[in-house]
């Protein structure tokens, strides 16, 4: 799924408003972690993530290389941080983020 620019500024609203769940350390993207932000995504739909500063990983690298592995979308990197959002496959989901629809879709 790509993001509109419009879709990326609503995520990085509602991403204001939530704590940072993933913490990427020195050993970098390591399959508990990859998992830990699977489930935290099929959850919460858009999560926060920290690289702390022993990680050999920047933001990026780290932002980019968890969303190929989650299969979810980089919202946004500043500083240390970034943002990931995945749409829940939990049909059942009722707080499911809705994004806004760009005019030309």
């Amino acid at each position: 799924m790509d993001l509109t620019s419009k879709q990326r500024a609503q995520l990085r609203g509602l991403a204001n408003s939530i704590d940072t769940i993933v913490h990427v350390g020195k050993d970098g993207l390591w399959d508990n972690l990859i998992k830990q932000a699977d489930d935290a995504l099929e959850a919460r739909e858009l999560i926060k993530c920290k690289v702390l500063e022993n990680s050999m990983l920047t933001a990026r690298e780290a932002a980019d290389a968890l969303a190929r592995a989650t299969r979810s979308e980089v919202v946004q990197v500043i500083g240390t941080k970034f943002v990931l959002y995945r749409q829940s496959h939990n049909k059942d989901k009722k707080d499911r983020i809705v994004l806004v629809k760009d005019k030309r879709q």
